[in-house]
């Protein structure tokens, strides 16, 4: 059954913008903001040393990926879209109506504070054929290395309740060692097991190429699920814009709300056969009524993340 929800806002420490997670019950959307008021307050961030890892890893033993698979039932998932309204959808994100996007899902998730949450991730090209793109935030708060999240599971091609290519659980989720210690560089990449009929996931769905240090620029088509209405997370949303540079980031002109955390920004995109190059993901907006997405332009740091992810 659904549960009883009473939603409110947290703060996420992000300088340009509104973060793009939403969760039901606890939580209905981080923002950013000079303060931080999470359930949580974490202690203030230590610089790593110079020798440290720079990249962070999630681990999830395999009870805790097989409770995941069992908690994420088609009610739970239709019930957590159910729970937060953030308003109408905007005028510049519009429900992709065009070949389906087996790589693009939505990635539920329980919060740090127990809430039932989703974002959005993608498929990539990966050695281990299992890496998924997503934001850090949706994995773990900022500067905070306690508050992790966890059930992690992601179904691609999720639409209006169901899962057409079954759902996959979280294994691993790699972060930069930045966003855990500073709030810096919002990505994340994810290893997921196969499914339950042994195959992985790239082998199923496909998977989008990436590419590193490119240059910002050029026409992007970015993708989520946001929870405005009516779609209220059940169908995948597009912005079309071009491309710049802005606070050290990207943007794009989008409206996207919570909930298209982690989506990606596909460049050279071809709308028939549903295939572009990952640049970026959607990481945070402007404000609450938005009009730019931002994303990280994805450097050699992100690429260290990938590259640990994909051996995993």
């Amino acid at each position: 059954m659904p549960e009883t929800t009473s939603t409110h806002l947290a703060w996420r420490v992000r300088g340009r913008g509104t973060g793009l997670a939403v969760a039901a019950a606890a939580l209905a959307l981080a923002l950013a903001a000079p303060v931080q008021a999470t359930a949580v307050t974490a202690e203030a961030p230590t610089a790593p040393a110079a020798s440290a890892d720079p990249v962070s890893v999630l681990k999830f033993t395999a009870q805790e990926r097989k409770d995941a698979l069992a908690y994420w039932t088609p009610a739970r998932m239709k019930a957590v879209g159910k729970s937060v309204d953030l308003g109408p959808t905007g005028p510049k994100a519009k429900p992709w109506r065009g070949t389906t996007l087996k790589t693009v899902g939505r990635l539920f998730f329980v919060n740090a504070s127990g809430a039932d949450t989703w974002c959005t991730a993608t498929a990539v090209k990966s050695a281990n054929r299992s890496a998924v793109m997503t934001a850090a935030h949706c994995v773990r708060r900022g500067s905070s290395p306690v508050n992790t999240n966890f059930s992690m599971v992601f179904a691609p091609a999720y639409s209006k309740g169901r899962t057409p290519y079954g759902t996959f659980a979280v294994r691993s989720a790699a972060t930069p060692r930045s966003w855990e210690t500073d709030s810096t560089n919002d990505m994340s990449t994810l290893t997921v097991d196969a499914d339950k009929r042994g195959k992985k996931l790239t082998d199923v769905v496909g998977g989008q190429p990436l590419a590193f240090n490119r240059p910002v620029g050029g026409t992007v088509s970015s993708f989520g699920y946001p929870a405005t209405r009516p779609q209220l997370g059940e169908e995948l949303l597009r912005c079309v814009g071009t491309a710049k540079k802005e606070h050290g980031t990207q943007v794009i002109p989008c409206d996207m709300n919570g909930g298209s955390s982690g989506g990606p920004w596909l460049a050279d995109f071809n709308a028939t056969t549903g295939k572009g190059v990952l640049v970026s993901v959607n990481s945070s907006l402007d404000s609450l009524t938005p009009t730019k997405m931002y994303g990280e332009v994805l450097g050699a740091t992100a690429k260290k993340v990938y590259e640990r992810a994909q051996r995993g």
